[in-house]
């Protein structure tokens, strides 16, 4: 079982959008380094970068064919995180109607920020 404190390097290390798109694109499959260079508007070094970080906290990985490094998903649970961020939810969780431990009390509906 993963202790939380890998859980929580899991998520911030995926927390960024370059590195959500690059999953996005390896959950689809195996992708070179020159294959990057298409979906994503950023220099070769930001994006090895990007890469480097994932493959060092253990979320993808490579091999090499010949010259190029071919890049692939390790932990499992990114197909995971990524469905759920695509998730698309309607609205808000309803609001309890009263304090859980109390009874009394009423959620005043929006608050002011």
């Amino acid at each position: 079982m993963r202790s939380l404190r890998h859980r929580v390097d899991i998520l911030r290390v995926i927390a960024h959008p370059v590195r959500i798109h690059i999953l996005e694109e390896l959950s689809k499959g195996v992708k070179c380094v020159s294959d990057f260079g298409e979906f994503l508007k950023i220099n070769q070094p930001n994006v090895s970068q990007h890469l480097s970080l994932l493959r060092r906290h253990g979320v993808i990985d490579f091999h090499r064919d010949g010259r190029l490094r071919c890049y692939f998903v390790k932990d499992p649970v990114v197909a995971d995180l990524l469905n759920i961020l695509k998730k698309d939810y309607a609205d808000s969780l309803p609001s309890p109607p009263s304090c859980p431990v109390t009874g009394q009390g009423k959620y005043p509906g929006k608050r002011r920020r």
